[in-house]
């Protein structure tokens, strides 16, 4: 499977489940960092931080590297984009 291009590879359950696992220490941390630094996040800010954090860790397990070149960088902004809308019009639904 290609998009935009980029050849797809299909994980196994096992990578998909350490890169969420690696995600969401990556979130923890950024959060940590961003609490002892006085500049907490509220959670709306925590929870978009949490979707990124998650797609970047996915996405990588999917062959998108941002070291790859302009067109993987295109299509992690593209689906990092989509997916905060949709976490944005979910928050604005509940509120």
């Amino acid at each position: 499977m290609t998009f935009f291009g980029i050849a797809l590879r299909k994980p196994s359950f096992n990578e998909v489940t350490a890169a969420t696992v690696m995600a969401v220490g990556l979130w923890v941390a950024a959060v940590g960092i961003a609490h002892a630094s006085g500049h907490g996040l509220d959670p709306v800010d925590a929870g978009a931080l949490l979707v990124v954090s998650l797609w970047g860790c996915v996405g990588a397990r999917l062959g998108l590297r941002l070291g790859q070149g302009g067109r993987h960088l295109a299509a992690n902004l593209g689906v990092s984009a989509l997916l905060l809308g949709i976490y944005q019009s979910a928050i604005a639904l509940v509120a």
